[in-house]
């Protein structure tokens, strides 16, 4: 008999054990203090702003326009963006002077257009995690991954009730398991690498540059 056939003989003959009950996962998120949404946000930016990203409040109504400013601040010429209503609102503040490229046909038809004239891309992010600093971005159909991926400054805006403790904080609060988009990334800092001498460089494999502007209310804020 092979070492094998020994082996499999043993585990055959073994006594098959209790069944493992699974882990409360639930119930141990559960039991932890929840912060109130003032402090989810301020947890959220100092861990962004410690990451050198470009943390900007605005509210409801002005939010587009303050984002206008920070890409006009930063020589943008060209905005690449979806098709959803943030985008609308934003291009809408616009100045003249920042020409917008609107995703609405197969990446192949416009792919060299956004790697060699797009400046800035325009993201809208569905979750923020405050634990880690981290906004969710759900990619597919009319959102690219290119557009947060490409374009040398990335512009994320998130809404401030959409601020999370935590991974499974904002899993079970927005039914991840039941709309599973093509592509979920987790951002928390510009594009950055390092080499064997520990230099930091931003910019080799993504945006050199994230500005998130948080729309808040009177509260929250």
């Amino acid at each position: 008999m092979s070492a094998r056939d020994r082996i499999l003989a043993r585990l055959r003959a073994a006594e098959p054990g209790a069944p493992v009950a699974p882990p409360d996962v639930a119930g141990y998120y559960a039991q932890r203090p929840r912060p109130t949404p003032a402090e989810r946000l301020n947890q959220l930016c100092v861990r962004l702003r410690a990451s050198r990203v470009d943390v900007k409040l605005a509210g409801p109504h002005d939010w587009a326009p303050v984002a206008a400013g920070a890409l006009q601040q930063r020589g943008v010429r060209r905005l690449a963006l979806g098709t959803c209503a943030r985008a609308a609102t934003l291009a809408a503040a616009l100045p003249d002077t920042v020409d917008t490229v609107c995703f609405d046909g197969a990446i192949e038809g416009w792919k060299r257009e956004l790697f060699e004239t797009v400046d800035a891309g325009f993201t809208p992010a569905s979750a923020g995690i405050a634990a880690t600093g981290a906004l969710l971005l759900n990619h597919g159909g009319a959102l690219p991954r290119t557009l947060s991926l490409v374009p040398p400054v990335s512009l994320v805006c998130i809404d401030a009730r959409d601020l999370y403790d935590d991974l499974h904080h904002a899993a079970s609060a927005q039914r991840w398991a039941d709309d599973m988009p093509t592509n979920r990334v987790l951002v928390s800092s510009p594009s950055r690498t390092a080499d064997i001498q520990q230099t930091l460089a931003y910019g080799a494999h993504g945006p050199r540059e994230l500005i998130v502007l948080v729309i808040t209310d009177g509260e929250t804020a």
